[in-house]
C-alpha cells in the first residue's frame, strides 16, 4: 500500500498538502494520475503534475478558474467491486454534459486503460477526449469526449 496527497501548487507557502490517502492501492493511484481534475467538496481541482518522492505519490493542483462542480441528476449506480466511469459529451460554453453510457469494470487495468485513451469507439461511433475527471464526492470517474466528425 502506497501514500497518495494532493499537493497545492503554492512555491510560496510551500506546497502544503490538501489531501491524503495513507494505505490507499497502486492501481487507484494509477487511476488519479491518469485524471486532469479532481472534484471535492464541491471544489474542482486541475491536475498540473504527478511526482513520486520517498514512499509518497504526489498529485500537484490549483484551483480551476474554468470549471465548476455539477451536480448531476443521475447517480451512478455502484456496483460493489468494481469501479465505474461515466463517459460524458463536452460541449463548449455550458456547464452540464449529457451522460452517454456508464463503464463497470471489474479490473483497475482495464478502467485505466480507458481512462488514458484518446479514443473511445462506442455504438459504432468515435469520441476523443478531451479531459478525465475522478469526482470524489459522487464516487465516479468520468471521461469527456466529443463525437469526432
Amino acid at each position: 500500500m502506497a501514500r497518495l496527497e494532493y499537493r497545492l501548487l503554492d512555491e510560496t507557502n510551500g506546497y502544503p498538502v490538501l489531501f491524503y490517502y495513507d494505505r490507499i492501492d497502486k492501481d487507484e493511484v494509477s487511476l488519479r494520475f491518469a485524471c486532469d481534475y479532481l472534484v471535492k467538496g464541491h471544489v474542482v481541482y486541475e491536475k498540473t503534475s504527478c511526482a513520486i518522492e520517498q514512499g509518497t505519490y504526489v498529485i500537484y493542483v490549483r484551483h480551476s478558474t474554468e470549471e465548476t462542480a455539477v451536480d448531476y441528476p443521475e447517480r451512478p449506480s455502484v456496483r460493489w467491486g468494481s469501479i465505474q466511469i461515466e463517459m460524458r459529451e463536452y460541449r463548449e460554453n455550458t456547464q452540464l454534459y449529457p451522460l452517454v453510457h456508464t463503464f463497470s469494470f471489474k479490473d483497475d487495468d482495464d478502467a485505466l486503460l480507458h481512462l488514458q485513451s484518446d479514443y473511445l469507439y462506442l455504438n459504432g461511433r468515435e469520441w476523443e477526449k478531451t479531459s478525465a475527471e475522478v469526482d470524489e464526492d459522487r464516487q465516479v470517474y468520468i471521461y469527456y469526449a466529443r463525437p469526432t466528425e
